[in-house]
C-alpha cells in the first residue's frame, strides 16, 4: 500500500493519490507554484479505467502570459466536452487499468507519447502485434489503432500520455480518422469534439 493516499475520486487502490503541481511568474517574474489540485478521477468503461486529465492547451504555441492558459485549460475541464484529444491542442493525462480488463482498440488523431509509471502494460496493435511496456517504458503511438491491457490479474497499472493533435493520415488514399467503434456505449463522450 502506498503512504500517499487515494485521491478522492480514484478507483485504483494500490495506487498513490496524485498532486497537479502548476507553475507561473508574480508581478517580479520570480518563479512561483500557482495552484496545487489533487487529481480527478473519472471511470471509463465500466470502471475497468479511469482517466485524470493533468493539464491541456487549446492552441500551439500557447500563451501563458497573464495565465491565460490556466484559465482556457480550467473552461476546457469544466465544459466536459474534452474527448482523447484537444483539438489544435494537447492533453497531458494520467490512465489507470484496471487488472484484467479487455483492452479497447481505438485510434486517435494523434502523436501520443505514453510511459509506464505503475506495473506493466502490453501494447496491442490491430495487426496482433504486441509489446509488454514495463515502468518506464515509452510508446509513442501515430495515429495507429491500438489498445492496452494491464498484465497484472490482481493490480491496477498506471500509464502517463501527453496526445498532440495531429494532421489526419492518409495512407493509399484513405483517411484514417479516429475510431472508438469497438467500445461499445461506455465510451460515449471519448471522442469529444474529435467526431
Amino acid at each position: 500500500m502506498t503512504s500517499r493516499p487515494a485521491n478522492e475520486t480514484q478507483l485504483s487502490p494500490n495506487l498513490p493519490g496524485l498532486t497537479h503541481h502548476i507553475t507561473g511568474h508574480d508581478a517580479s517574474g520570480h518563479a512561483i507554484v500557482e495552484t496545487d489540485r489533487p487529481g480527478t478521477w473519472t471511470p471509463w468503461i465500466n470502471n475497468t479505467m479511469a482517466f485524470d486529465v493533468v493539464y491541456t492547451t487549446s492552441a500551439f504555441p500557447p500563451n501563458m502570459n497573464g495565465d491565460a492558459d490556466i484559465a482556457t485549460h480550467d473552461k476546457v475541464i469544466q465544459s466536459q466536452q474534452l474527448g482523447l484529444v484537444n483539438p489544435n491542442g494537447t492533453v497531458a493525462r494520467i490512465v489507470d487499468f484496471s487488472p484484467g480488463a479487455q483492452p479497447l482498440m481505438h485510434r486517435t488523431q494523434s502523436l501520443d507519447y505514453g510511459i509506464v509509471l505503475e506495473g506493466e502494460v502490453e501494447m496491442i496493435l490491430d495487426d496482433g502485434v504486441t509489446r509488454v511496456l514495463k515502468r518506464g517504458d515509452v510508446a509513442v503511438q501515430r495515429g495507429t489503432n491500438h489498445g492496452w491491457r494491464n498484465t497484472s490479474g490482481t493490480e491496477w497499472a498506471r500509464m502517463f500520455f501527453v496526445l498532440q493533435h495531429a494532421q489526419k493520415i492518409e495512407i493509399g488514399g484513405k483517411e484514417l480518422g479516429a475510431d472508438l467503434s469497438n467500445a461499445g456505449s461506455d465510451a460515449e463522450g471519448l471522442l469529444g469534439k474529435e467526431k
